[in-house]
């Protein structure tokens, strides 16, 4: 269960990945820059043009480690993993619960309550923490927003479909994001947020965003294969080919508290500024090598920060919550628990 804080990023351009022995090797040029036991290492991630040698690919499918591929974006391009092991019989039950508009809607209600109750969190601990740093139309604005979404979430206790829980899900979404600028309380004019851009990410802090998303994706992804549950089906999500969505689904309630955090704190406290990002010619915006060094670092850190789970009552880092969270999906999945319990950050 520990695993999930050994993830080795590669994010220097032509890096080379190859095994000698039981040992990951990184060369850069022909010079060997570091090795990491396969053992210590729950996956890869390469960003960018970085190659893997077949017999290390090989290697880490039989050792369950996976080897996931990012743009410079930060955008999922694939995965490589051995087969796929878990419980049919859970499996089965999960497509089962997919199937049925009332069921779906009973575990979208509980992500959409939940993903709304952090971003309100993350409100209130702005204004806690920031409010002399902020001017009297930005604490109002986020007063008004907060009250909007605890609106939000107790309209979500009433008998929704999924398809009216996925509009008060997007209603949060423009709530939240439309003064996610007032959180920003350092370097205002090199990060000025307008409102969320993907595909690409048209700004800095939408890059960031963009790039802290993709990696809370793929840890949510193998919390999912780790208890046995299909990342491919989910509920709030819809099915799409090549869209992990129950893994989707599992991020919305994090991604407040730990990618849009680590965001923030990465400006708020001058960890990046704007000579870290570049402008192509179609508009995109993404970090250079450095400063995805320094997100990854800082996304790392978050992850080991421990906090006392809602549900367990025992005391867990922030990495654990996805596998934590896949644990207790398969746990009602399977009839242990009558209900889903989300992840509510206080």
């Amino acid at each position: 269960m520990q695993r999930h804080l050994n993830t080795l990023y590669i994010t220097t351009e032509n890096s080379w990945v190859n095994k000698d022995g039981a040992n990951v090797v990184v060369s850069v040029d022909g010079v060997e820059r570091g090795r990491v036991p396969v053992h210590m290492i729950g996956s890869i991630v390469c960003v960018g043009r970085v190659s893997v040698s077949p017999p290390l690919m090989g290697f880490c499918t039989e050792q369950g480690v996976s080897i996931a591929y990012l743009t410079h974006y930060g955008r999922f391009l694939a995965r490589v993993e051995g087969p796929v092991s878990g419980n049919v019989l859970l499996r089965r039950e999960q497509y089962r619960r997919a199937d049925s508009p009332d069921a779906t809607a009973a575990l979208a209600r509980s992500i959409v309550i939940a993903k709304t109750l952090n971003q309100r969190t993350v409100l209130r601990r702005a204004l806690r923490d920031h409010q002399s740093a902020m001017t009297a139309d930005a604490v109002s604005a986020l007063n008004t927003a907060e009250a909007r979404l605890s609106d939000v979430a107790r309209r979500c206790l009433k008998p929704q479909t999924t398809d009216e829980l996925r509009g008060l899900e997007g209603e949060a979404a423009r709530c939240y994001f439309a003064v996610f600028d007032h959180l920003i309380v350092q370097q205002k004019e090199a990060f000025a947020f307008k409102g969320r851009t993907r595909r690409p990410p048209l700004d800095a802090v939408n890059a960031l965003l963009s790039l802290l998303y993709t990696l809370l994706t793929h840890d949510c992804r193998s919390a999912c294969e780790a208890f046995g549950l299909d990342p491919a089906v989910g509920f709030l999500h819809r099915d799409r080919p090549g869209r992990p969505s129950l893994a989707l689904d599992l991020m919305e309630e994090l991604r407040p508290v730990i990618a849009d955090r680590v965001a923030l704190s990465l400006i708020n406290r001058r960890q990046v500024s704007t000579s870290d990002f570049q402008t192509l010619e179609n508009g995109a915006v993404l970090l250079n090598d450095d400063a995805r060094k320094t997100v990854l670092t800082v996304y790392q850190e978050r992850k080991k920060e421990n906090i006392q789970h809602p549900f367990l009552d025992e005391p867990a880092s922030f990495g654990l919550m996805p596998y934590l969270q896949a644990q207790l999906l398969a746990r009602h999945l399977r009839g242990d628990l009558d209900a889903y319990p989300p992840f509510v950050w206080k």
